[in-house]
C-alpha cells in the first residue's frame, strides 16, 4: 500500500512575520530630542566660538623647537660662526641697530623665537601692526625713533609692537597704544579689519640675521588723545634701560626713548 504524501505547513509559514521597518522621521525626532536633553543638562552649556588671533606658545611641529640660551655669552658663541662677515660686531655699534643683549632679552621674554632649520637661522617675530586713521582717512606713521644711545632710527611705518606669547591682537594693540602714544589715547579697532601676512627679509635691527615677521594688522580710528593734524612726538613708557648682566658700564640693551609721528596718505605709505 502506497503511503500518503507528506503534509507541509501552509506556504505562508515559510515567511514568518518580521517587524515593519521603523519610521525614519521618528528616528530623527528621537535623536534631536536626546541631543537637546543632553545639552540642557551638561555641566557647561555650549558657547559660541570667539575667534581670537593669538601668538602661539609653541612652534609648528613642522619646525624645530625654538633655541634657548642661558646667557648673552652662550647666545654670542652660537651666533658668531653662523653669521656672515662678522656682522655680529656691528650690532649696537652701527646707528639704528640693537645689541646682542636686546636679542637675548627678546628670546628670554618669548617675544622672539630663534629657529635653526636645515642650517638656516631665522628670527621669527609676531608683530601687531595698527593702521590708525584720522577723520580725513590719513594713516598715522612713526617717522623715526630716538634710541637710548643717542642714535636715530628711521621707521616710516604704522604703529607696531612685538606680540607676547598667547597675547591676542586686541591686547597687543591696547599695549602698543598705551606704551608708545600715551595713557590718555583711545583708538577703536574696526570690525572685520584683522589680517595676517608674513614677510621675510634680513633684520634691520640685527644685520646678518634672517627675520620672519608674522604681521597681525588691524584698522583703527582715533577716538581721543592725539592731534589729527601735523607732526608730533611722544615718549616711550614701555621699555626700560635694563641691564641683563648687572654691570654698570657694559651689557646694556639699546631702548627706544622717543617716537616721532606724522599723518600720511595711504598711497604714499605703500610706495
Amino acid at each position: 500500500m502506497t503511503p500518503p504524501p507528506p503534509r507541509y505547513p501552509p506556504f505562508t509559514s515559510l515567511n514568518p512575520p518580521y517587524p515593519s521597518p521603523p519610521n525614519l522621521l521618528s528616528l530623527v525626532a528621537a535623536a534631536v530630542s536626546a541631543i537637546v536633553k543632553y545639552n540642557n543638562h551638561r555641566p557647561f552649556p555650549l558657547r559660541k566660538k570667539r575667534h581670537l588671533s593669538f601668538y602661539p606658545m609653541h612652534p609648528s611641529p613642522l619646525h624645530s623647537p625654538p633655541l634657548t640660551f642661558t646667557s648673552p655669552d652662550s647666545l654670542s658663541s652660537f651666533l658668531s660662526p653662523r653669521l656672515r662677515d662678522n656682522s655680529l660686531a656691528t650690532w649696537g655699534t652701527t646707528p639704528g641697530t640693537k645689541t646682542l643683549h636686546n636679542l637675548y632679552h627678546e628670546i628670554s621674554q618669548g617675544e622672539t623665537s630663534l629657529l635653526l632649520s636645515d642650517e638656516t637661522l631665522i628670527r621669527t617675530v609676531h608683530v601687531a601692526s595698527i593702521n590708525i586713521r584720522n577723520s580725513r582717512g590719513l594713516i598715522l606713521v612713526e617717522s623715526k625713533q630716538l634710541l637710548s644711545d643717542g642714535s636715530v632710527r628711521e621707521r616710516s611705518r604704522p604703529l607696531s609692537e612685538k606680540m607676547k606669547p598667547l597675547e591676542s591682537i586686541e591686547e597687543a594693540v591696547a599695549r602698543a597704544v598705551r606704551e608708545e602714544l600715551g595713557e590718555s589715547v583711545v583708538v577703536e579697532i574696526l570690525d572685520g579689519s584683522s589680517n595676517v601676512r608674513v614677510e621675510e627679509r634680513e633684520s634691520l635691527s640685527y644685520p646678518g640675521l634672517r627675520a620672519r615677521y608674522v604681521l597681525h594688522s588691524v584698522e583703527a580710528k582715533v577716538v581721543q588723545g592725539i592731534p589729527e593734524e601735523g607732526e608730533f612726538e611722544t615718549e616711550e613708557t614701555g621699555e626700560d634701560s635694563f641691564d641683563i648682566t648687572g654691570e654698570e658700564s657694559e651689557g646694556k640693551a639699546v631702548t627706544v626713548k622717543r617716537h616721532y609721528w606724522k599723518w600720511v596718505d595711504e598711497r604714499d605709505l605703500k610706495r
